[in-house]
């Protein structure tokens, strides 16, 4: 007689995987900074249209170009829209919504709960990715350490309208299911389920740019500004959700929300590496927290599914 029992295994995050966020981690911290830009001039809806346009119009030329994008057209299209409404046009107008009242700083910080927010979750809504003592603390320590980054000035922001303060942290509960969701596109090529995302965001977001503000005036808008803009979509997001997307079919959505933790630490460098900042002891020591809870986090971070025995 034989007897059948699952087993679950888990490893720690490799070193590949761990190149790739940072690098995510360092476009999407400069995110925050283009929006900030782009927003002063162009209203929030269309911003968001605008970001996830460019970034469609350049991954599909982008595949015509190495001759892959028949395996686009064989892909089914219509589960990209709820990649699309969750990933991009739900969070994007959200985010692009509050910052028009709140600094980046405050913005990060509230996104950084998408980590804490995805453990949840996945715990709930997939099997190979179940809540642990470990995640769970390390994702506390974590946005505790995105917090002692920003410091003290952090909460100069907190007056600001409560609206845009749970504008952002709803941005970061669609972020967490969008990596569940996107589970499903693992046997895609991420460059597919990157171009199929925004694509779909690119169709639900123009009637509603179109409604909410009105027809847009791009010529209207400063040169700077359109810098923004096009870094937004293509070092963003084009770039980055390829990047996103590999990271998630590789290590998982509670790995690939990590991201979001080292966003301030990469926001807080590329001002100091690009724009002459200095680094204060609050921003070293948040860096050093921010390490630790990714460390408690490293241990048995992918939980690889259940197999038969």
């Amino acid at each position: 007689m034989t007897a059948a029992s699952q087993t679950t295994s888990q490893a720690s995050i490799p070193a590949k995987v761990w190149l790739m966020l940072l690098l995510l981690g360092a476009l999407w911290g400069g995110s925050f900074f283009f929006a900030r830009i782009a927003v002063k001039e162009v209203p929030p809806l269309w911003l968001v249209f605008f970001r996830v346009g460019i970034a469609a119009l350049a991954l599909h030329a982008y595949l015509v170009a190495r001759g892959e994008w028949q395996t686009f057209r064989q892909t089914p299209f219509l589960p990209f829209f709820g990649l699309g409404l969750l990933n991009n046009a739900i969070p994007f107008s959200l985010i692009f919504a509050g910052q028009t009242v709140l600094g980046a700083g405050l913005a990060s910080i509230l996104n950084a709960t998408t980590p804490f927010l995805t453990v949840i979750a996945a715990n709930f809504l997939t099997r190979d990715e179940r809540a642990t003592p470990a995640k769970i603390l390390g994702t506390l320590i974590g946005a505790f350490g995105a917090a002692v980054i920003v410091g003290p000035s952090v909460f100069e922001k907190l007056g600001a309208p409560l609206w845009a303060q749970v504008a952002i942290i709803g941005a970061a509960a669609s972020y967490a299911f969008a990596s569940v969701y996107g589970k499903r596109f693992r046997q895609v090529p991420p460059l597919v389920t990157a171009t199929g995302q925004l694509t779909a965001s690119t169709i639900l977001m123009l009637p509603v740019a179109l409604v909410v503000h009105g027809a847009p005036a791009p010529q209207l808008w400063s040169a700077g500004v359109w810098l923004a803009v096009l870094a937004l979509a293509l070092a963003s997001t084009a770039f980055a959700y390829t990047l996103f997307f590999r990271i998630l079919a590789a290590a998982g959505a509670t790995v690939v929300s990590l991201v979001t933790l080292i966003v301030p630490v990469s926001a807080v460098l590329l001002g100091a590496l690009f724009l002459g900042e200095r680094l204060a002891l609050n921003q070293f020591l948040g860096m050093a927290i921010i390490g630790a809870g990714l460390f408690v986090l490293n241990r048995g971070a992918i939980s690889k599914p259940p197999r038969q025995a």
